[in-house]
């Protein structure tokens, strides 16, 4: 993964996103020498949001069996939806 710092990043961002779009590079942009952000390609990009999600319905699973739920439908009508 390619390391350039903000300053860098702000005078070659169209050479960076080329970096990424077109290569599928991942570049880490620093800030004060620590890591601050990154660039990543899409495709990168929706694979974490796709984790994010499988983890979020998991959890969800998971409180649906814990004790004092309830349904869908009883939630509605606790809501008067």
């Amino acid at each position: 993964m390619t390391t350039v710092s903000m300053t860098e990043a702000r005078h070659d961002l169209a050479d960076l996103a080329d970096q990424v779009r077109i290569n599928g590079e991942r570049v880490c942009i620093s800030k004060n020498n620590k890591p601050a952000l990154a660039l990543v390609p899409v495709e990168d990009m929706k694979l974490l949001e796709m984790l994010e999600d499988m983890i979020d319905l998991r959890d969800a699973l998971k409180a649906l069996k814990e004790p004092g739920g309830i349904g869908l439908e009883a939630f509605k009508k606790k809501l008067g939806i």
